[in-house]
């Protein structure tokens, strides 16, 4: 959970609904990139412990929000984060996941963006934790390079 509001999750109906009508419009703005709030349960990583967490649901659950949390998730907690990010092409995992809607670059606060490198396929977060994009039709590519966690796209399948 993110630090200033982390308690406001589990907090009452009534009690959240009058400490957001006393917040100043900036920090409700904020409440934007609270995903633990925001989330249905079903779209929170799983309590226990997990190697493959498989999404399979329909249009509209939210599946591409979720992954782009959990990568933030993990780059924000993980300096040393070595994230695979597969789509079936390129251009799908730089249009979805990375520059889409609901996509890395969205969920993340506008003063902690990462840096999207399109020439070398990776983002760089501030703190060090990279993520590299893989198209699954060059399953060969993911020979070599060393990562401690994964995303595919289409699947929303997501390994740790």
């Amino acid at each position: 959970m993110s630090e200033p509001f982390e308690w406001l999750t589990t907090a009452e109906r009534k009690v959240r609904t009058r400490l957001v009508n006393q917040l100043s419009p900036e920090e409700r703005n904020d409440f934007d990139y609270l995903w633990d709030y925001q989330a249905r349960p079903e779209q929170l990583p799983p309590g226990s412990d997990w190697r493959i967490w498989m999404i399979m649901a329909g249009r509209g659950f939210g599946k591409t929000r979720t992954g782009a949390e959990w990568v933030r998730m993990i780059a924000d907690s993980q300096p040393g984060a070595r994230i695979a990010l597969v789509s079936s092409s390129l251009a799908e995992a730089r249009a979805v996941m990375v520059e889409g809607e609901s996509g890395i670059m969205a969920v993340c606060r506008p003063d902690y963006q990462p840096r999207y490198e399109p020439s070398l396929h990776r983002i760089r977060f501030k703190n060090g934790a990279q993520a590299q994009l893989f198209s699954a039709a060059e399953p060969e590519s993911l020979r070599g390079p060393q990562h401690s966690h994964a995303w595919r796209a289409g699947a929303e399948r997501i390994l740790r």
